[in-house]
């Protein structure tokens, strides 16, 4: 199976790309993992809302070139479900029976996502009520993507 982060920008500090490469090598025992960052649009200080949604679709229109066919899309938004680090399991589990080899998880940038990306989306997905960073949720996510493969092959990691 090929697992994918396709996301808006890049990590800066070097502890969270740490991170990231560690969960990165613990899933090439179950996955192909692979993080693609797409360059975000700046804006002002104080953008407008029309430059913003600018942004929103330039990002959008981005992504969506990067897409795999055919891929389970799993999108990050604060609108999307909650679920439990087993039912993410589970989901992952089913996405692969039903003959899924891509899962494409996508966090957009700072303004979100395009409501294009998120018509794409098979699940929304929300980490949580509370606002993360974007840097910060792209390591939680990284974790929980590991969690989810090692309660799936039975291991010790996820108590």
């Amino acid at each position: 199976m090929n697992v994918q982060i396709l996301c808006i920008g890049k990590l800066k500090e070097k502890y969270l790309k740490d991170a990231c490469e560690e969960y990165a090598k613990r899933l090439s025992r179950y996955c192909k993992f692979s993080v693609t960052e797409l360059d975000e649009y700046k804006t002002s200080d104080n953008p407008s809302q029309s430059q913003i949604d600018a942004v929103i679709e330039n990002e959008g229109e981005k992504i969506i070139s990067k897409l795999p066919k055919n891929a389970k899309i799993i999108t990050l938004c604060i609108e999307g479900n909650q679920k439990s680090s087993e039912q993410l399991a589970d989901y992952i589990s089913e996405a692969a029976v039903n003959g899924f080899c891509d899962i494409v998880f996508v966090i957009g940038g700072s303004w979100g996502l395009s409501d294009k990306i998120k018509a794409l989306s098979d699940l929304r997905l929300s980490m949580s009520k509370m606002t993360f960073p974007h840097q910060l949720a792209r390591v939680m996510l990284c974790e929980q993507i590991y969690r989810s493969f090692n309660i799936l092959n039975g291991g010790k990691y996820h108590k």
